[in-house]
């Protein structure tokens, strides 16, 4: 088999299991070109000896015709806030950059059970605050369609190992569109699934109640596939659903048809340039796969920035409160005090952006201003599960644009609020718990790709990636996206 790295993940694992190639194969080849296109800042630590050891084990099982995992011989990269027993895990901070994970995470755990091959930890903003992955502690991560240009946050890293082809598979974090915007930006399936749906065990939180691990992949196909490994209950995550794993395509829907798809044009009014056009072009596609468009209202997601800021850092302050210099992580060799240790480990373990996020948390939780923020906030929060709810009454499925532009250039964006507002069509999905897709969906001037975003109602994950295929296989695709990624 030639170029391998072409292939989907189920591919892969069909022509292993048919003898046409070896999983030791696989993880060299894949190896080779995370060595090759180091320069992409995809990941900050790769495991070929781990991953070799891996394929060997996996090959022995087929030449002794023994069964092997649904997973078997896929490279799939887990970004770096996710524990795998006795691997760093840094978060891509300062703080935690010799931090040895004790435990695996429920969803590595998983992973290995079904024989994948685990190729690396990826980069990301530091404990996943951000929306470019410049606010990592190391480096920022490259678009592979145009390396001038951010591939969004904060599962930055783990999108571009996709989209460049050094994986086939990764998972990434979600808080408030941290997996769907950088699908976005470079041109792949990123997908939040239900909250609670796939087990938090042993993801580093940011925000407690937003946070959901996610995969991100370049075939429809491979999302389904990961997710009916990850997606099961897990008794160490108190907000796990108590559901069985589901069968991703079983229906093998070839169309729309029957589907209400709802639109809140109001909330998109201000949408404008490329992203609109093409936005516009991709409700035409829903119409040809006989899909029905309605208007709905979800004019209060006007709001979900400023609530999801408020929530989400109060949240961050407390989850990272944890971090002392006295437990783990960094400490300070300038103390001399139990106060100068928090003091200076905190001032020299943390970035800029986490540093403003626990002050900003700090604030909406103090005593004269929680009632006037934090719990107006959690008020409209409820306002905006009503407005989702409401509209799924009249609605299978909502289509919105995952991001409002295509991937802006690496540091041209200073202002802090202007980053922010790059997660304005995710963050809702968040908010409520729903599940949600970014798909490919063209692209605009400068090699720059655009994805639409497909949410559904609670706990229908299925509808929603299935839904995500169809669009991909029948509609009119830019070509580029079937060849290899020019990096």
């Amino acid at each position: 088999m030639e170029n391998i790295h072409k292939y989907s993940g189920k591919q892969l694992h069909k022509a292993l299991l048919e003898k046409k190639i070896t999983a030791e194969q696989i993880a060299k080849t894949y190896l080779s070109r995370a060595k090759e296109f180091s320069d992409l800042n995809a990941f900050i630590e790769t495991y070929e000896d781990s991953m070799l050891k891996k394929a060997k084990q996996i090959d022995e099982k087929i030449k002794e015709g023994k069964p092997v995992g649904k997973l078997a011989g896929i490279p799939i990269a887990i970004k770096d806030n996710i524990h795998i027993s006795g691997k760093i895990t840094t978060c891509g901070s300062k703080f935690l950059e010799n931090y040895k994970a004790p435990f695996s995470a429920a969803v590595t755990e998983l992973l290995d059970q079904a024989d994948a091959m685990i190729i690396g930890k990826t980069n990301l903003d530091e404990f996943a605050m951000g929306s470019s992955t410049e606010n990592s502690a190391f480096f920022p991560s490259k678009n592979p369609w145009n390396i001038k240009c951010s591939p969004g946050g904060s599962s930055g890293g783990s999108a571009t190992a996709v989209a460049a082809r050094l994986c086939s598979i990764a998972l990434g974090s979600d808080t408030g569109g941290s997996i769907r915007q950088p699908a976005s930006f470079t041109g792949t399936f990123g997908f939040k699934p239900t909250y609670g749906r796939v087990s938090r065990y042993g993801l580093v939180a940011f925000a407690s109640s937003l946070d959901q691990i996610g995969p991100m992949a370049n075939f429809a196909e491979d999302i389904g596939l990961v997710m009916e490994v990850i997606g099961r209950p897990c008794d160490k995550d108190s907000t796990s659903h108590e559901l069985p794993a589901e069968n991703y395509f079983a229906n093998n829907t070839e169309s729309l048809e029957g589907k209400t798809i709802g639109v809140p044009f109001k909330f998109l009014e201000n949408l404008d340039g490329e992203a609109k056009k093409q936005f516009e072009k991709n409700l035409e596609r829903l119409k040809e796969l006989k899909a029905n468009i309605v208007d709905i209202n979800l004019d209060v997601l006007k709001h979900s920035v400023s609530v999801y800021y408020i929530i989400a850092t109060a949240e961050a302050s407390t989850n990272l409160a944890r971090f002392d210099g006295i437990r783990y992580g960094h400490r300070s060799e300038k103390a001399s005090s139990l106060d100068d240790i928090y003091d200076f480990s905190r001032d020299e373990g943390f970035g800029k952006e986490v540093k403003t996020r626990i002050l900003l948390g700090t604030y909406v939780l103090s005593a004269g201003y929680k009632a006037h923020l934090y719990q107006k906030a959690q008020k409209v929060r409820q306002m905006v599960v009503n407005s989702f709810n409401k509209a799924f009454e009249t609605c299978h499925l909502i289509a919105m644009p995952s991001a409002p532009t295509g991937a802006f250039e690496i540091g041209a964006i200073q202002d802090p609020l202007k980053l922010y507002i790059q997660d304005v069509f995710t963050i809702g999905a968040n908010l409520a718990g729903l599940p949600a897709i970014s798909v490919p969906s063209g692209m605009e001037e400068g090699n720059k790709p655009l994805g639409l975003q497909l949410v559904g109602p609670q706990l229908h994950d299925v509808n929603v990636v299935e839904s995500a295929a169809v669009f991909t296989s029948k509609a009119s695709i830019p070509p580029n996206y079937d060849k290899e990624v020019n990096v």
